[in-house]
C-alpha cells in the first residue's frame, strides 16, 4: 500500500468509489481509491467468464441510468474510452403464441404498437420523456431536497408510489402493455403489490424513449476503466489487490469514503459504532437475490417473435399476472417454478463481445436472497417457452447463485444488486434516517454506496453527493 500522503482516501472501486474520488480530485484534492478485486469496477466488471474470447459482464450489463446519469454527463468519459452502443430496439417482452411487446426508442411508434392502449400510453410517459433531465435532476439525489421542478416530481410521485400490479390494471387495458410495464417495474426487486414498484416502470420506461437502453462496447467495465482514467488524469491513484479489514488499516486522511453495504461498514468499523446506529445498521434490509448465468453461444437466441432478436434486452415472463406471480413468490422466499428473467444479448450489436459468428447472453432471476438453489433448469424452460431450440445453441454456461455473487463482489450481500430493498421504509431510510445520509457517527468517515441515496444502479450519484457533504464538512 501506498505511503504517500492523502487528503481523502475511498475504499472500493465500483462506480460509487470512482465518482466520489472523481468529485473530490475535480476540486484539487489528492485522493487514494483502494480495491479488494484485482480489477476496479465493483458491478461493472467484464471478463472470461465461460471460454476464451467470450467476454461477459460480472454485474449489470445494461446502462440506461449510466447514460442519463447527470454526474457522468458532465464527465469527458468518451475520451477514456467509453463508447456507448444503442440496440435498434431496447426492449422486448415475449408472449405466448409469438407475440410480443417491443418498446422503442420512438414514444409514438411504442404507443401505435399498443392498440387501444396508444392514447394512454402516450399520456403517462409524455411528461416525463419531455423533460427527462429535469427528472433525473430530481430523483437521482437525496430524498429531502428543495425541488426545482416540483409540479413533475409531484406528478411523478403520485403515479410512481402505487403498486405496479394495479397501476398496470388501472391505465391499460391490453395484454401487451401491462406486461411491459410490469417488466419495467420488476427491476425494483419489489413484490408488483408493493408501494412505489411503479416508479420504476415509469423511470426505465422513460429513460428507453429518452436515451434507450444502451450498453458500452466491450462491456460493462468500459464504464470503470473510463472514471479511472479520468480520475488519474485528475492526480487521483488507484491500488487494487488491497483488501481493508479494518477502519485503522486504512490510510491517514482527512476524509474516508466507504463504497460498502451497511454489512460490511458494521465489520469494518467494529465495536466503534454508537449501539443506535448498529441497531439501525443492522436492521438494514437487502431485498431478493439474484440467480445469474452467463452463456457462451453458437447462434443468437432463437426468439419466436423477430422483434426479439433485434433488442438489446428482453424480458420474459408473459403476462402481468405471470410477472406479478414470480416476483411476488421470490418476494415471499419462494422460487418461482417460472421466474421472470432479466435477458441482455449485447454482442448482436457489439462483435467484440464474442468470436466472429459466436454469441454471448446474459441473464439472471429473481430470487429469495441468499437463496443457494440451482435455477438452471427453471431458467432454460422459461427461455425455451419463447425461444423454442435456445438449448441447443449453448457452447458453455457460468452460473452464479446469490452466495456466489456476495463472494464475487462482497457489496452484493445475499446476491441483493440493488444495495439494499427498495421498498417505502428503504427510500426514506437508506441506510438510516438522517437529513444527510451519508455522514456517519464517526468524524470524517462517509458512506457512498448504493445502500445510500438514490440507491442502485451504475450512475455514480451516491458517491458523488457523499463526496459533496465531505467536501462540505472537511475541505471547505
Amino acid at each position: 500500500m501506498s505511503e504517500d500522503g492523502y487528503d481523502a482516501v475511498v475504499v472500493g472501486a465500483g462506480p460509487n468509489g470512482l465518482a466520489a474520488a472523481v468529485t473530490l480530485a475535480q476540486r484539487g484534492i489528492r485522493v487514494l481509491v483502494l480495491e479488494a478485486n484485482e480489477t476496479i469496477g465493483g458491478a461493472a466488471r467484464t471478463g472470461e467468464l465461460t471460454e476464451p474470447g467470450f467476454l461477459h459482464d460480472l454485474g449489470s450489463a445494461i446502462h440506461p441510468l449510466g447514460v442519463a446519469s447527470p454526474f457522468f454527463r458532465t464527465l469527458p468519459l468518451e475520451d477514456h474510452g467509453l463508447k456507448w452502443v444503442h440496440p435498434e430496439i431496447p426492449l422486448a417482452h415475449p408472449l405466448h403464441h409469438g407475440q410480443a411487446a417491443l418498446h422503442y426508442r420512438s414514444l409514438e411508434a411504442t404507443a401505435a404498437a399498443l392498440g387501444a392502449d396508444e392514447a394512454s400510453f402516450k399520456r403517462l410517459f409524455t411528461p416525463f420523456v419531455q423533460h427527462w433531465q429535469a427528472l433525473m435532476s430530481e430523483t437521482l439525489r437525496p430524498l429531502l431536497h428543495i425541488p426545482k421542478h416540483p409540479l413533475l416530481l409531484a406528478l411523478f410521485g403520485m403515479q410512481g408510489i402505487l403498486p405496479a400490479r394495479t397501476f398496470a390494471r388501472r391505465r391499460f387495458k391490453t395484454t401487451a402493455a401491462r406486461a411491459l410495464f410490469a417488466g419495467h417495474a420488476s427491476h425494483s426487486t419489489l413484490a408488483l403489490e408493493q408501494p412505489l414498484s411503479s416508479s420504476f416502470g415509469l423511470m426505465l420506461g422513460t429513460l428507453a424513449h429518452a436515451v434507450g437502453w444502451p450498453f458500452p462496447k466491450g462491456g460493462a467495465q468500459a464504464i470503470a476503466n473510463a472514471l479511472a482514467g479520468y480520475l488519474m488524469s485528475l492526480g487521483g491513484k488507484i491500488e487494487t489487490n488491497v483488501r481493508v479489514a479494518s477502519l485503522d488499516e486504512v490510510p491517514a486522511a482527512r476524509a474516508v469514503l466507504l463504497d460498502v453495504s451497511p454489512r460490511q461498514f458494521l465489520r469494518l468499523a467494529d465495536r466503534g459504532l454508537p449501539p443506535r446506529y448498529r441497531q439501525q445498521l443492522d436492521r438494514f434490509r437487502y431485498g431478493m437475490g439474484v440467480f445469474k448465468i452467463d452463456y457462451a453461444l453458437h447462434a443468437p437466441i432463437p426468439w419466436r417473435h423477430p422483434g426479439c432478436r433485434q433488442a438489446g434486452t428482453v424480458h420474459v415472463g408473459g403476462t402481468l399476472e405471470e410477472v406479478a406471480a414470480s416476483e411476488r413468490a421470490a418476494a415471499q422466499g419462494v422460487h418461482a417454478p417460472r421466474p421472470f428473467l432479466l435477458v441482455a444479448q449485447p454482442s448482436i450489436f457489439d462483435p467484440t463481445r464474442a468470436p466472429e459468428g459466436k454469441h454471448t447472453a446474459w441473464v439472471y432471476a429473481h430470487v429469495p436472497l441468499g437463496s443457494g438453489k440451482d435455477m438452471t433448469a427453471a431458467i432454460e424452460a422459461q427461455l425455451e417457452r419463447f425461444a423454442p431450440g435456445f438449448r441447443d445453441t449453448i457452447l458453455a454456461r457460468f452460473c452464479s447463485s446469490p452466495i456466489d455473487l456476495e463472494h464475487q463482489n462482497s457489496n452484493l450481500i445475499g446476491g441483493s444488486v440493488t444495495g439494499g430493498s427498495n421498498d417505502l421504509r428503504h427510500m426514506l431510510a437508506r441506510p438510516v434516517w438522517h437529513p444527510v445520509p451519508y455522514r456517519t457517527p464517526l468524524k470524517g468517515v462517509y458512506l457512498c454506496s448504493a445502500s445510500t441515496p438514490p440507491g442502485g444502479g451504475v450512475h455514480g450519484m451516491c458517491g458523488h453527493w457523499a463526496a459533496h457533504v465531505a467536501i462540505k464538512d472537511v475541505f471547505r
